[in-house]
C-alpha cells in the first residue's frame, strides 16, 4: 500500500482502482475529498460532514471519465474545510507537506491533491476550484493545474461551494500527463491561432514584486518571442479590489444557500478562518447578492469583448511564493486578501486558467498563469508546451 508521507490522504485503498481502458492506461490518481463516489461518504474537510450525510447514490462524472479512460484510482485526499478557503491549512487534519517547500503551506482548498502530486505519490489528482483552489496550490508546489472553463467539465457529483463558480481541475507534475487528462475529460490540445495577442495587465503585474517579475522574465520573453510583445492595458472597469469586493459577496451568499442549512442544524467545529466566513456569509442579504450578480455581469461582459478568440492573458498565478507555516494568522489573512484580488478574475468571468511552473523564488515555486477565452482551453495545453521547447 502506498506511504503517505506527506499527510495528503485521508483515505488509501487497498488495491488501486481501475474500472476501463484508454489513454490514461498506468497512470494513477488521487481525488479530492469533494468528490462523491457511489457507496461511500465524502468527508469534504469536516469530521462533522462525515457523521451527518449518507453515502453517495453516484460517482462524480469527472471521477467516472478519468477511471473509464485506465486512470487508477489510489484513493481521497485532505482539503480545506468544505472547500472555503485558499491556503491549505486544516483545523482538524493538519497541513499537508508542500514538497516543493515544506517550510510553506501547500495552498487549498485542494491541499492533499497538489501534496500528493509534489511528493510523487501520484501521476495526477483531481482538485476543485471556486476561488483559486487548484490554482493556487499548483503555484505553490511547482505543479500544472487547470481551473477549466466553467461547466466545460461536469461538476456534477462535487460538493457544492458556489456553484457559479465551482469546477472541477487537476493537478500534474509532467505536462504529457496533464494533456491527456484533460483528453480524458474533454478537452484536447489545440494550436493557438496566428494572430495571438498577449496581454499582460498592468492592473494585476503593478501587484507583485520586482522579484516575481524577475524570475517569471525568462517565460515572459519566450511568450513574447512567440507572439509578439504583450501590451499592458488595465483590465476594464474597477480596480481588482472591487472585482474580489463582487465575487466575495456572489461566493459568500451562493456558498450560505448551499450549506447554511447544514451548518445551522448541525453546528460543526470550523477553524478561525473558515468560521469567521460563514459567518459572514450568513449575513449576506438577497439585495447585495442581487447587487454583486449584476456587478458580475458587466465585468463578465466587459472581458468578453477585451478577450475576444485571440487574447492570451498572462499574470503571475499568486502575488508571491507560498506563506510560510509558522506565518501569524494577519499574515495569512492579508495574503488571501492578495491572491484573491488575482484569482477572481477567471472567477468572475468563467474562463479558462492554466498556472505552469515557474521559476523558484526564495527557494519556494513561483507559477505563471495563462488565461484565455471560454471555452478555449486546449489552446492553454499548447502554449505551455511551446514553452518547455
Amino acid at each position: 500500500m502506498l506511504n503517505d508521507n506527506v499527510n495528503a490522504f485521508t483515505e488509501i485503498l487497498e488495491a488501486p482502482l481501475k474500472t476501463g481502458s484508454g489513454v490514461l492506461d498506468g497512470v494513477t490518481f488521487a481525488a479530492k475529498e469533494n468528490y462523491e463516489f457511489a457507496g461511500r461518504i465524502e468527508g469534504n474537510g469536516n469530521p462533522s460532514w462525515k457523521e451527518t450525510h449518507a453515502a453517495a447514490k453516484q460517482t462524480a462524472p469527472a471521477l467516472v471519465q478519468v477511471l473509464q479512460q485506465g486512470a487508477q484510482l489510489v484513493g481521497y485526499t485532505h482539503m480545506d474545510e468544505l472547500a472555503y478557503s485558499i491556503l491549505g491549512v486544516n483545523a482538524h487534519y493538519g497541513t499537508p507537506i508542500n514538497s516543493a517547500a515544506p517550510d510553506r503551506v501547500p495552498g487549498g482548498s485542494s491541499s492533499g491533491s497538489a501534496a500528493a502530486v509534489a511528493a510523487g505519490l501520484v501521476d495526477f489528482a483531481l482538485g476543485s476550484d471556486t476561488g483559486g483552489s487548484v490554482r493556487a496550490p499548483a503555484a505553490f508546489c511547482g505543479l500544472f493545474g487547470l481551473r477549466p472553463t466553467h461547466g466545460l467539465v461536469s461538476g456534477e457529483g462535487l460538493v457544492p461551494l458556489a456553484p457559479s463558480f465551482d469546477v472541477p481541475g487537476w493537478f500534474a507534475r509532467d505536462l504529457g500527463v496533464f494533456t491527456k487528462v484533460g483528453a480524458a475529460l474533454g478537452i484536447d490540445a489545440r494550436s493557438p491561432s496566428a494572430d495571438l495577442q498577449l496581454w499582460m495587465p498592468d492592473t494585476i503585474w503593478n501587484r507583485t514584486s520586482d522579484g516575481v517579475r524577475a524570475v517569471l522574465a525568462p517565460q515572459i520573453a519566450r511568450l513574447e518571442a512567440l507572439f509578439g510583445r504583450a501590451n499592458t492595458q488595465p483590465l476594464p472597469g474597477p480596480g481588482v479590489e472591487d472585482w474580489f469586493a463582487t465575487f466575495r459577496v456572489h461566493q459568500a451568499y451562493e456558498a450560505w444557500q448551499a450549506q447554511g442549512e447544514w451548518i445551522s442544524k448541525n453546528h460543526p467545529a470550523f477553524g478561525p478562518g473558515v468560521a469567521d466566513r460563514f459567518a459572514a456569509a450568513s449575513k449576506i442579504t438577497r439585495k447585495a447578492f442581487e447587487e454583486a450578480k449584476a456587478q458580475r455581469l458587466a465585468i463578465r461582459s466587459q472581458m468578453d469583448e477585451v478577450l475576444g478568440d485571440n487574447v492570451l492573458l498572462v499574470a503571475p498565478t499568486t502575488p508571491g511564493p507560498a506563506p510560510r507555516l509558522d506565518a501569524s494568522s494577519e499574515e495569512f489573512e492579508a495574503y488571501r486578501f492578495a491572491i484573491m484580488c488575482m484569482t477572481c478574475v477567471s472567477g468572475l468571468n468563467g474562463t479558462p486558467e492554466l498556472s505552469v511552473p515557474g521559476s523558484s523564488l526564495e527557494d519556494a515555486p513561483q507559477g505563471l498563469s495563462l488565461m484565455t477565452s471560454r471555452t478555449n482551453d486546449g489552446m492553454l495545453f499548447s502554449i505551455a508546451r511551446m514553452l518547455q521547447e
